[in-house]
């Protein structure tokens, strides 16, 4: 299957490095002009200059934007009013126990994950609609997804909450958009290895890393089919698809690339 996003223009967000960053650079492999998201200048310009060396003559820009703050999502639409296809991604990697966790930092994790994607989304979703093509893409979670990163479910409500609230808004959109040549789904990733999840482990592994492999898919990832933790690559591949005129037929669905570890055939 050849996928061909030439004269398409997609904003990834959350895509300085990790999963963010395969998908930006697989989308510019297959063609399409990238606009790179990350939270501060230092880290877009870097991924920009990245992605222009990975994939030579791709057309990339980039702009920073700090999704907690409503006036920056602003910007950002400002900046890049138009797009093809918008792949929502951006969102921290920790949270504190619910049994601490301050008002502040609840919404500012709500804003950062589903605020920002509404206004992102609602947005897009009027253009692509106008249009009459598009793709949205809204990264996503469920209870059963594991993180090796966390070290009990306490620590990860606040994240589970707002990738959950992801699939009603994914659903909400592609509601809208019945019948009008855009679709709009959810992807769900299992346990992948992100520069992000690598370096955040707490407490640090003790061993090698393949020792840790070793033990998560023994211990709390046992239910996983492959028995490793999914690459970057992997889950930006499958992202490429849903974004591309192949996947015309696929749209108001929860979509997940997890290795096998949740335990449902539907």
């Amino acid at each position: 299957m050849h996928i061909d996003l030439v004269s398409k223009t997609a904003l990834v967000t959350g895509s300085t490095s990790g999963m963010g960053y395969a998908t930006a650079k697989a989308l510019a492999v297959a063609g399409a002009r990238v606009v790179v998201h990350g939270s501060s200048d230092e880290t877009v310009s870097g991924a920009v200059d990245r992605l222009r060396q990975d994939v030579p003559g791709s057309d990339v820009a980039g702009h920073s934007a700090r999704l907690e703050d409503p006036d920056a999502v602003s910007d950002l639409i400002d900046a890049v009013p138009d797009v093809d296809i918008l792949v929502s991604n951006a969102g921290p990697t920790h949270s504190t126990s619910v049994f601490d966790i301050s008002l502040a930092e609840w919404r500012a994790q709500l804003d950062i994950y589903l605020t920002a994607g509404m206004l992102l989304g609602r947005h897009h979703l009027a253009r692509m609609i106008d249009r009459g093509w598009g793709r949205m893409l809204f990264g996503a979670g469920l209870t059963c997804s594991y993180s090796p990163a966390a070290p009990s479910l306490d620590t990860m409500t606040a994240w589970l909450t707002c990738k959950s609230a992801m699939l009603g808004l994914s659903r909400g959109f592609a509601e809208i958009a019945a019948g009008r040549g855009v679709t709009v789904n959810s992807f769900v990733p299992g346990p992948t290895m992100t520069e992000e999840k690598y370096l955040s482990i707490d407490p640090p592994m003790d061993g090698t890393f393949e020792q840790f492999g070793r033990d998560y898919f023994t211990g709390p990832g046992s239910s996983s089919l492959l028995r490793r933790f999914l690459q970057p690559d992997e889950v930006a591949n499958f992202i490429v698809f849903l974004a591309s005129p192949q996947a015309s037929g696929i749209t108001g669905a929860a979509l997940r690339v997890d290795g096998g570890i949740i335990r449902s055939i539907l």
